[in-house]
């Protein structure tokens, strides 16, 4: 489903943009469809009126439903959230009012670090899905910033992606710079977020400055050297006057070296840049460990001593071992499950 999609059935209805801006403005908003100074009843058609409740409205609900919720000790609370297909993506609510929304159901770049990348790519998320994933952060607590950056590859899904994030500017009243678009680098992204009418903030996943290393971690990813998406990037950054935040998952005895740190210095020195690097959130099932946090902390020292603006961001929901897809592959364990079969005595065996 996608924003569109609810506009031609609005419009179906004898909707005027004004009635679609006050019924998108409250659903964005989470407020009351009757609220402000025109009742619903003298302000929108009678068919479009009936139409709300008796099936638009429980339509619009049922395009993302909470299924499970996983709250974790640094204030992040995981959402395993249930489609109107019954197939569930996840959601991250961050502290300080962010959350985190995935975009594709799966993901085709296969980073060898990630879980959700192990199933490939099931599906897209339509516009609205999207935006129905940041409703239901709202209806739990306040919310002023949208990361693109939980299940899939946004740059994979442009249209919809660039859909739900000028509607949530314009009809969630979220600051431009608070959208953050989050992908591996895709020269089709960065061709037409320039053109967007809303731009967002970008977040580049980096990992490595080695061309190598990088292929080898996201074998599908487009093939961009990190030299040329650093440049790509910076010709963003400059256009927007938003800083890029390179990404950079940091795993023990893979991309931690000392000559990988060296090397940030000589890629981002006079950039306009945040590095995050992101210390590695263990999965069951993969090779990798979260480095030494010790370590980590000389490294953000190295780089700050450089000139290299740097944070350590800690990836949600540790202590729930949350990493992005995790809730999900357990869920699809649990009902492939087979069950054991029940007993009640003799009679049962015959």
């Amino acid at each position: 489903m996608r924003i569109e999609d609810l506009r031609q059935h609005l419009r179906a209805l004898g909707a005027k943009p004004c009635h679609e801006d006050k019924i998108f403005r409250a659903w964005a908003q989470v407020r009351a469809f009757d609220s402000g100074p025109h009742p619903a009843e003298h302000f929108l058609p009678l068919k479009l009126r009936q139409a709300l409740d008796e099936w638009l409205l429980p339509s619009i609900e049922g395009l993302a439903r909470v299924k499970s919720t996983h709250p974790a000790e640094d204030g992040a609370s995981r959402l395993l959230v249930e489609l109107a297909d019954a197939q569930t993506v996840e959601s991250v609510l961050l502290p300080r009012g962010g959350v985190c929304v995935s975009t594709q159901l799966g993901c085709a770049v296969g980073c060898q670090f990630c879980m959700t990348g192990k199933e490939g790519l099931i599906r897209q998320l339509g516009s609205a899905e999207i935006v129905a994933q940041v409703v239901l952060a709202r209806r739990l607590r306040k919310v002023n910033k949208v990361v693109f950056m939980g299940m899939g590859e946004p740059s994979h899904n442009l249209d919809n992606v660039i859909e739900a994030i000028e509607f949530l500017a314009t009809e969630g009243e979220i600051g431009h710079k608070n959208l953050v678009f989050s992908t591996v680098g895709d020269r089709r992204a960065f061709e037409r977020l320039p053109q967007a009418r809303i731009k967002p903030a970008l977040a580049l996943s980096l990992h490595t400055t080695r061309d190598d290393l990088r292929r080898q971690l996201l074998p599908r990813a487009p093939h961009i050297t990190p030299e040329e998406l650093v440049e790509l990037g910076e010709a963003y950054a400059r256009a927007t006057d938003y800083p890029i935040q390179y990404q950079w998952t940091l795993i023990d005895g893979v991309n931690d070296s000392d000559a990988e740190m060296e090397a940030i210095v000589r890629l981002l020195k006079g950039k306009y840049a945040i590095m995050n690097l992101i210390p590695y959130n263990q999965v069951e099932g993969l090779p990798y460990r979260r480095p030494d946090p010790a370590r980590t902390a000389e490294q953000v020292r190295f780089l700050h001593r450089a000139g290299i603006l740097t944070k350590t961001r800690q990836s949600a929901g540790q202590d729930i071992d949350g990493g992005c897809g995790q809730l999900r592959a357990r869920q699809i364990t649990l009902v492939r499950k087979p069950r054991a079969a029940f007993k009640t005595g003799p009679a049962a065996e015959a």
